[in-house]
C-alpha cells in the first residue's frame, strides 16, 4: 500500500485530533498555572499576589488579511482616544502590521492552526473578531480571555454564518433590529444563554461612505460600467451559470467587470482559472482582484450578484441599482436553516432590483437598462438601508463606547472577586 496513503489524514479527523490536543495542553497548562500561583502564595508568606499581569486588555483577531478595512475605523477611534490595543492577525502580510497608529500594535501569530493555538491560551480581556466558529472547530474560547465579542463582516443576515458560528461569542455587535431578532431566535432554540447584543452601525461602511463623499467624479467614458460579483460555493453564480452569463454580458456591449468572491480562487480554483482562460480579459472584459474594491464599484454602473454581502454595500452606499441572481440558495450548511422566519436578505433584494433567472438571461441587457433608470428601485434601496445600517456615521464610536464600558465592567467584577 502507498506509505502517503497510510499518512492520510482527513481535514475532520484532522480538525478533531487538533482539537484534542489542544485539550490536553489546556488542561496542563492549566494545572501548572495553578501550582505556581499557590507556590507563590506560600512564598509570599500566604499573601495575595498579582496573578494577571500579562493579560492584554483588549485583543483584535482577524484570520484574514481583507478583513483590515473592517477594524481600521475601530482602531483609529481606539488610537484617539489612547487605548492600547493588540492586533493579532494570521496574514503576514496584513496591512495592520504597519498600521498608522500608535497605540494598536500589530502582531503576526502564524497561520492556520498556529494561529488557533496562539489564540487557545490567550490572555486578555476582551477579544473582538469577525471570525466565526469560535469554539466550534479549532478556534477554542481560551480560559484566560474575559469576553469575545464578534463584529459581522457583511450588512445582511446574521444567520449566514455556517451553523453554530456565533453560538460562543459572549457579544454580537449588529446594524439592524432584524438581526437582533435572529440571534435570539436561534438562542432560544438552542437553549443558549443570552448573549450582550449591540446595535452599533457598521464602521467600515461608515467610512466608505464618507470616502464617496470626498472623492471626485468617476471616469466612465461615457459608457455603461456593468460588475459581476459572485459569491462562491454550490449556490453562487458561476456554479449556476458558468460561462454562460459572461457571454451574454459582452453581448451588451457594455464595458465587464468580473470580480470573483477572494474565497473562490482557493476553493474554486480549477473552475475560476477555466473561465479566466475562456474569456481572458480585453478592452471591454476586465477582471478584478483588487483588495480594496471602492474604486471598482466606484465606476460601477449596477453590480450583479447573488448572495454577496457586496450588494447592499453597492446599494446602500454607492445608491445605484442591482441584479441578483436566482441561485436556489441552500440554507442547509447555514444557520438560517434553523428558522422559520423569511431570510431578510431575500426580502430585501426584490426592492433594490430584478432577479435574474436561466428564463431571462437572455434578456440581460434590457434588466440592466430597466433597473438603472427606473425610480422604484431607488426607493426600495433608501428603505432597506434603513432597516439593515442603523446609526449611520457612528459605526466606530459605539463600537469603541461599547467595548470600553464592558472593560470597565469586566475591570471591576474581578476586582470584587
Amino acid at each position: 500500500m502507498d506509505r502517503n496513503i497510510l499518512l492520510y489524514i482527513d481535514p475532520g479527523t484532522g480538525s478533531m485530533l487538533f482539537a484534542i490536543l489542544i485539550g490536553v495542553i489546556g488542561t496542563l497548562n492549566y494545572v501548572l498555572k495553578n501550582w505556581i500561583v499557590k507556590l507563590r502564595f506560600t512564598l509570599s508568606s500566604g499573601k495575595k499576589v498579582e496573578t494577571n499581569t500579562d493579560k492584554i486588555p483588549f485583543v483584535i483577531f482577524t484570520d484574514d488579511r481583507r478583513y483590515w478595512n473592517i477594524f481600521d475605523p475601530i482602531c483609529r477611534e481606539f488610537d484617539r482616544r489612547g487605548v492600547d490595543v493588540v492586533y493579532m492577525t494570521a496574514s503576514p502580510d496584513d496591512p495592520a502590521l504597519e498600521n498608522p497608529y500608535e497605540h494598536i500594535k500589530g502582531e503576526f501569530i502564524g497561520k492556520n492552526n498556529k494561529a488557533f493555538a496562539r489564540m487557545n491560551f490567550l490572555n486578555a480581556g476582551i477579544v473582538l473578531s469577525t471570525t466565526p466558529g469560535l469554539d466550534v472547530y479549532q478556534w477554542k474560547r481560551s480560559k484566560d480571555v474575559q469576553y469575545y465579542v464578534h463584529i459581522p463582516h457583511m450588512a445582511n443576515d446574521i444567520t449566514s454564518y455556517r451553523m453554530f458560528g456565533l453560538d460562543y461569542y459572549d457579544a454580537i455587535m449588529l446594524s439592524g433590529e432584524y438581526q437582533v431578532q435572529q440571534i435570539r431566535d436561534l438562542e432560544k432554540i438552542r437553549d443558549l444563554s443570552a448573549k450582550d447584543v449591540v446595535k452599533v452601525g457598521i464602521p467600515y461602511m461608515d467610512e466608505m461612505a464618507k470616502r464617496l463623499k470626498a472623492a471626485p467624479a468617476a471616469e466612465t467614458g461615457g459608457q455603461r460600467t456593468v460588475l459581476l460579483a459572485p459569491s462562491w460555493g454550490k449556490s453562487s453564480i458561476f456554479q449556476k451559470y458558468g460561462g454562460r452569463i459572461l457571454e451574454v454580458l459582452l453581448q451588451t456591449d457594455y464595458h465587464i467587470i468580473v470580480r470573483p468572491h477572494p474565497q473562490s480562487f482557493t476553493s474554486e480554483k480549477e473552475m475560476i482559472e477555466k473561465l479566466m482562460q475562456d474569456y481572458p480579459a480585453s478592452d471591454q472584459l476586465e477582471w478584478n482582484r483588487d483588495n480594496d474594491n471602492f474604486e471598482v464599484l466606484r465606476r460601477t454602473d449596477i453590480l450583479i450578484s447573488d448572495f454577496s454581502g457586496i450588494i447592499f454595500e453597492f446599494a446602500f452606499i454607492y445608491d445605484k441599482p442591482v441584479i441578483y441572481a436566482d441561485t436556489e440558495f441552500d440554507k442547509g450548511p447555514y444557520d438560517a436553516w434553523w428558522l422559520d422566519t423569511p431570510f431578510w436578505t431575500f426580502t430585501a433584494l426584490p426592492r433594490i432590483g430584478q432577479k435574474l433567472t436561466k428564463d431571462n438571461l437572455d434578456s440581460l441587457k434590457e434588466m440592466i437598462d430597466e433597473c438603472i433608470e427606473e425610480a422604484k428601485y431607488a426607493e426600495g434601496r433608501e428603505e432597506t438601508s434603513e432597516e439593515a445600517w442603523e446609526h449611520k456615521g457612528e459605526g466606530a464610536k459605539r463600537a469603541v463606547d461599547f467595548l470600553l464600558q464592558k472593560y470597565e465592567e469586566l475591570t471591576q467584577e474581578e476586582k470584587g472577586a
